[in-house]
């Protein structure tokens, strides 16, 4: 498939499946994956806790990072929390702390009350489906892609998600950024 046209309308059609199925996951399934990723995340990448960590407030069904990062703070981590200060730019990331005062953002998502911005050197980023290539596709805001091709130097790049949003290929364009590695419920797979 290469037109556009076609290549957004099958994206939008995925993206409806795969929340469907995330939000028909039980609680207990969710706390089961999410417990499963934070393994993976701590065994795969022991150095998290040297540096500062992007990660994202849940949404949606999306996996739950908060307590992992809360324990990578505590162990001398520092966490920041995506911003969106303008429609349709890129994302800032904010100083966040366990604790730390929360007012609602865009999409009345909690971000830190107080801007203190940071640059990540890892960025922990929701996936809503992905391929083995790397590529995700998220809520289709293009936040993610707008962020990652201004970003220098480039964090290491996590995508987070359910096994659920596995596709063959989400037909990356020119403006999809591959990230460095993929970690669901099943495990971690590196991008070459």
């Amino acid at each position: 498939m290469k037109d556009w046209d076609k290549i957004r309308a099958w994206r939008r059609d995925r993206r409806a499946e795969i929340l469907a199925k995330r939000l028909a996951i039980s609680r207990d399934g969710r706390k089961s994956a999410g417990a499963a990723i934070h393994e993976t995340l701590a065994a795969s990448f022991p150095k998290l806790s040297d540096g500062c960590i992007g990660f994202y407030w849940p949404f949606r069904g999306e996996v739950d990072l908060t307590a992992f990062l809360r324990r990578l703070v505590e162990g001398g981590a520092r966490a920041a929390l995506p911003a969106v200060v303008e429609k349709n730019e890129p994302i800032e990331f904010w100083s966040w702390t366990p604790g730390a005062k929360m007012t609602l953002g865009i999409w009345d998502i909690p971000i830190p009350e107080t801007p203190d911005r940071v640059r990540p050197t890892v960025l922990l980023v929701p996936l809503l489906g992905f391929d083995g290539a790397g590529y995700r596709l998220g809520n289709g805001g293009g936040y993610y892609d707008r962020t990652l091709a201004v970003l220098d130097p480039m964090p290491l790049t996590i995508g987070i998600g359910y096994e659920c949003g596995r596709l063959e290929t989400i037909y990356p364009q020119a403006h999809d950024i591959p990230l460095d590695a993929i970690v669901t419920e099943a495990g971690c797979t590196r991008i070459a």
